[in-house]
């Protein structure tokens, strides 16, 4: 902008100088006036000063074409830097953008694998629940599984065959000998029904089918495994579902109570582990009880030995304080046999005092000599 303002400026002097020259040269072929030259001398006087100026402005314009140029550079050469810095920062940051982004969906890959086997076996649960025998045998499952994490092989049978000739899933044998039976199938697909009811009257339908299909199976469990004398007095009904078992309680208070009645009890897998447990008790203090004349016997054996002990000990310390005693006079000779000793040991070979008097008989002394040869 100030370039092209310098460069027209020049230009209009120019101009202003040739129209000047002109009108001087129109002037001299005139006749010569005095005046008139005098003003031609001053006007070609103004005009070398006008040329030294128009000289001058072009260096001056020159000079601040330069120094333009230069801190045009500069700047360019400054917002080059700038930029260079700010497109590595860039990159970097996009670099480093780019590798979180990478483990986050790396991380999105593994969750959504890990959705995709979910759902799979939440499809493969869904068919093992929608047919009769698979489902019966998932219950089977999860109920033996509870079993013989909870008691020794000895205390349970599966398929034990009662002596009317029915097998039930499984007994447990408790300390009188007679099983306790936990049947492990259930009929879900009332209850199925009833939560995928879409509408009141199919609700209702629902609810009197698992009302009917539930006491049928209490009533089953009731006639074919409750024998008197051969088994406990009360069966187990294992539901394999704790949303299944608690819907049944909310829902069906009165199935439950009739269940109750005819002595099966309705047991979730929760309820199952804590009865387990309570069975394992049950059985170890019955052990006990079988082990308590044994336990007896020992424990009358333990005395008699302690009180056996007991004597050879105050022997013992009778030989002790007989030891002590015998060490005590032992000590004692020792301290008289040190006396005479000191005593001895202070008699002078060749003196004349007399020795101290004591029990002790003096011996001859004797006055040794020398003899030359």
């Amino acid at each position: 902008m100030e370039t092209a303002l310098l460069v027209a400026t020049g230009l209009l002097v120019g101009l202003g100088i040739a129209a000047f020259g002109f009108f001087v040269m129109r002037m001299r072929t005139a006749a010569p006036d005095p005046e008139l030259v005098a003003a031609t001398a001053a006007a070609d006087q103004r005009i070398v000063e006008l040329g030294t100026f128009v000289k001058t402005m072009g260096d001056v314009i020159a000079n601040r074409q330069t120094e333009l140029a230069r801190h045009v550079n500069e700047r360019l050469d400054a917002v080059s830097h700038r930029l260079g810095e700010s497109m590595q920062t860039t990159t970097k940051h996009t670099v480093e953008n780019l590798a979180k982004l990478n483990e986050r969906l790396a991380v999105i890959d593994s969750a959504q694998k890990n959705i995709t086997d979910l759902a799979s076996q939440v499809t493969s649960l869904q068919n093992v629940l929608s047919n009769k025998q698979t489902r019966g045998a998932f219950g089977q499952g999860r109920m033996e599984a509870i079993i013989q994490d909870g008691l020794p092989k000895s205390a349970y049978e599966f398929q034990h065959t009662l002596k009317n000739g029915k097998r039930p899933d499984c007994v447990v044998f408790l300390p009188d000998q007679r099983p306790l039976v936990i049947d492990a199938k259930f009929p879900l697909e009332a209850v199925t029904a009833l939560r995928e009811a879409k509408s009141e009257p199919q609700r209702e339908i629902a609810a009197r089918q698992v009302r009917q299909d539930v006491m049928k199976h209490v009533t089953d469990i009731s006639d074919r495994y409750l024998i008197a004398g051969e088994t406990q007095d009360i069966a187990l009904m294992f539901v394999p579902s704790e949303s299944v078992y608690a819907e049944l309680h909310d829902g069906f208070d009165d199935v439950v109570q009739k269940a109750y009645r005819l002595q099966v009890m309705l047991v979730s897998p929760t309820l199952l582990m804590l009865a387990i447990q309570v069975i394992q008790q049950i059985q170890k203090d019955a052990r006990m009880r079988e082990a308590a004349d044994s336990i007896r016997e020992e424990v009358g054996a333990m005395t008699k030995d302690v009180r056996l002990l007991g004597d050879r000990l105050r022997k013992l310390q009778s030989h002790f304080s007989q030891s002590n005693e015998d060490i005590r006079q032992a000590l004692v000779s020792i301290e008289k046999i040190e006396k005479r000793s000191d005593r001895i040991s202070q008699v002078e070979f060749g003196g004349e005092e007399p020795a101290e008097a004591s029990n002790v008989i003096a011996a001859p002394v004797f006055k040794l000599e020398s003899s030359n040869p």
